[in-house]
Formats: C-alpha cells, sequence, structure tokens
C-alpha cells in the first residue's frame, strides 16, 4: 500500500518506505549536517586534500546553471533564407530531433558530481496542471559534447516514493543513481539519459496516485503534459516516444508505470521498484470511475483489447521485501501482446533507493537502454 497521511518531515531516501517504515522527524538542513560531519571526519582524519575533496559536492550550490553550449555558428555570410540547411532546427538531418523550444528555466546547482556534471533545480508552473512545484534536473556529460551539439538524448523521468515532496530523493547525489549511468555510458551498458526530478505530490499530507483526482490538484496532467513540456523547452530532445521513458520506486514506480500505459503514444519504458500495482490514495472515495481509469491493470487491459503501441515495463523488487506477488500477478495477467514485462530479482534487496539503483546496475539500465533511442553523434 502507499503511504497516506504523512508527518511534515520529507522521507529521508535512504530509510525503507511502506506503511510501516519509520517516520523521519524534523531535523536542521541537510546540507549543514553533511558539512559539518564532513568537516569533522576530516579533522579527525587529519585530512586537509580530504576535507578539500569531500566540500567540492557542494562548491557552487545556488549558482545559476545552464545546461548544453550553443552551438557555433559556421563560418562565412549566412543566409536568412528559413529553408535553407543553415536554419533548419534538425542539422544532423534526424526529423525526431526536437532543439529546446525555450524559454529557459532560472536553474540553480544543488549538487555536483565527481565528474563534474550538475544536479540543479528550477522551480516549474504547469501551465496546463495549474500547480506550480520544484523540478530537479541533470544532463549527462555527453550532452555537452561538442559531436552531440546537434543530437538529441533520451529523457529518464525519475519519481521518488514516499511523500514525494518536498523535495525528490532521486536528487540527492548519495543515492548513486546518476554516477550508474555515468559508469554505465562508459561501460556501454547504459544510454546517457537526461533525468528530470519532479515533486510527485502537491503536499506531504495525502498520496495522490499521480492523478488528476477530481476536486485535487491535477497530478496526472503535472507529470504527463507538464513535466515533459519543461524538459522540452531546457533540452534537446526527441519528439517521439522512443526518446521517453520512466523509473521510480514505491509509489513512484505506480506512477511512473500508470502514466506509461496512460500514455502508451508520448512514453515508452519504465522501471518500476518496489510492488505497488493499483491506485489506493483515500482521494478516490466517491470517484470510483475516474480510479478505474488510472488502474494499471485496467489500461494494460485496454492496450491490450486494442492492440496499442507496445510498452515496456521492467519491474524491480528486492528478495527481503514483499510485493513480487503482485508483480508476478500483473505479468500472468497483462504481460502479453503490446505489453512487456520483466522482473528482476535484487538479491538481498530492500524497500530503498540504493538497493533499486544497484538492480539498475546490475541490468536494469541495460534493459532499458535496449528499448529507447539514444543520442547519434555528428559524423566525421
Amino acid at each position: 500500500m502507499h503511504q497516506h497521511p504523512q508527518p511534515p518531515a520529507p522521507p529521508r531516501p535512504y530509510e525503507p518506505e511502506g506503511p510501516h517504515s519509520p517516520q523521519p522527524q524534523p531535523k536542521r538542513s541537510r546540507r549543514r549536517i553533511w558539512i559539518s560531519s564532513v568537516v569533522a571526519l576530516a579533522l579527525l582524519l587529519g585530512g586537509v586534500g580530504f576535507a578539500g575533496w569531500k566540500l567540492d559536492w557542494f562548491s557552487g550550490n545556488g549558482d545559476a546553471v545552464s545546461f548544453g553550449k550553443p552551438t557555433p555558428a559556421p563560418a562565412g555570410p549566412q543566409k536568412s533564407d528559413p529553408s535553407s540547411p543553415a536554419a533548419s532546427p534538425t542539422p544532423t538531418g534526424d526529423p525526431d530531433v526536437q532543439m529546446p523550444s525555450g524559454p529557459k528555466s532560472d536553474f540553480k546547482q544543488t549538487a555536483k558530481l565527481d565528474d563534474g556534471t550538475i544536479i540543479a533545480k528550477a522551480r516549474l508552473a504547469g501551465a496546463k496542471s495549474g500547480f506550480e512545484g520544484d523540478v530537479w534536473v541533470w544532463a549527462p556529460k555527453e550532452y555537452d559534447d561538442p559531436k552531440y551539439a546537434k543530437s538529441a538524448f533520451p529523457v529518464l523521468i525519475a519519481l521518488p516514493g514516499g511523500n514525494g515532496f518536498p523535495n525528490n530523493y532521486w536528487a540527492d547525489r548519495s543515492l548513486g543513481l546518476q554516477k550508474a549511468i555515468t559508469e554505465g555510458v562508459q561501460a556501454g551498458t547504459s544510454l546517457p539519459f537526461i533525468v528530470i526530478m519532479p515533486v510527485l505530490n502537491p503536499d506531504n499530507k495525502y498520496y495522490y496516485d499521480g492523478a488528476d483526482i477530481p476536486g485535487q490538484p491535477k497530478m496526472g496532467t503535472w507529470i504527463a503534459e507538464d513535466v515533459p513540456d519543461f524538459t522540452r523547452a531546457n533540452f534537446r530532445t526527441y519528439k517521439s516516444r522512443d526518446g521517453w521513458a520512466f523509473m521510480g520506486s514505491s509509489s513512484g514506480a505506480f506512477v511512473g508505470m500508470k502514466t506509461v500505459l496512460q500514455h502508451p503514444d508520448k512514453f515508452k519504458a519504465v522501471i518500476a521498484s518496489g510492488g505497488e500495482i493499483v491506485p489506493d490514495s483515500p482521494l478516490w472515495k466517491g470517484h470510483q470511475a475516474a480510479m478505474d481509469a488510472n488502474n494499471p491493470e485496467t489500461l494494460a487491459k485496454k492496450l491490450i483489447d486494442t492492440n496499442g503501441p507496445e510498452v515496456h515495463i521492467n519491474f524491480q523488487i528486492g528478495t527481503k521485501e514483499s510485493g513480487k506477488d503482485r508483480m508476478v500477478q500483473f505479468q500472468q495477467a497483462y504481460g502479453k501482446g503490446p505489453v512487456k514485462t520483466t522482473i528482476r530479482d535484487i538479491q538481498n534487496g530492500e524497500h530503498n533507493g540504493w538497493h533499486y539503483v544497484r538492480g539498475m546496475k546490475e541490468g536494469s539500465l541495460e534493459w532499458i537502454s535496449k528499448v529507447m533511442k539514444g543520442p547519434k553523434p555528428a559524423a566525421g
């Protein structure tokens, strides 16, 4: 079951999620605690260099950030004819490439990784949902590589479990999601995904099933439309669903899977970790038809009956957590026709983000990379 009413403090990413999990207490700024702890450890170790290396994690936090280096203009006089190749928005010749549409968001750095890449945050006022919330982003090193300057990149929308508000714990570098992608790119087992990390809920009082529950903030529209529009405004992306996927844990896994099944024309795949299958927000009371329209079982049956576009669902489950039975039941009932399903066991895995990232490193990133479209370097 998803979490429902919660205390004000958001769950820490390294704590298990679920109805029986201990709830965190309000505490000081995580950044302040980390810096204090790192400095204390450095003093104990007598390592000035060590302290400098760790504190570099926070260097530049709060600074303005931009993604994507400007493409140098070709030498010589330029034609003004918009139909000329020089003015084409898809100079690589791939009509699926969409250059950033703007306007660019105001990004502020929240973390820096060891390879110099940045996690940054912006505020998004959703034009379609009417909801305003924070979105964190990360682009791989390849995004600024000149040979990819005219290529699109695949997008992975990462959704958290627990409250999913006011933070998205996948933006915490300690979980290692971005590092796992970087290492996978180097090993040839992962595409260089742009990672988009929005808040999942509008508050920390209830869980909203990532849906447009009647009378409530339109979180389904926020996730399925506003967040992708925000991504297209700021990054080079693919127009087709071949460049759009989700990943999530616990309640975030449910939302990712539901959104892919709801919009198979827009999204192609999901890594769903933790065993959540059906909607269960208490806010659905009195709205059974709307709830059914957001049930992955109903959506999968409809996709099968209409022979809709193929979607790919990779379940992840730790061997030390419950929920695999629900995944197996879903696979047996709906894993056919256009609904492609796999189940990955994470040995000794528990219900937490660290273990789900380990599962991604052990095979799920390679799985999703094989069904998605990667960037194309310039010839030459």
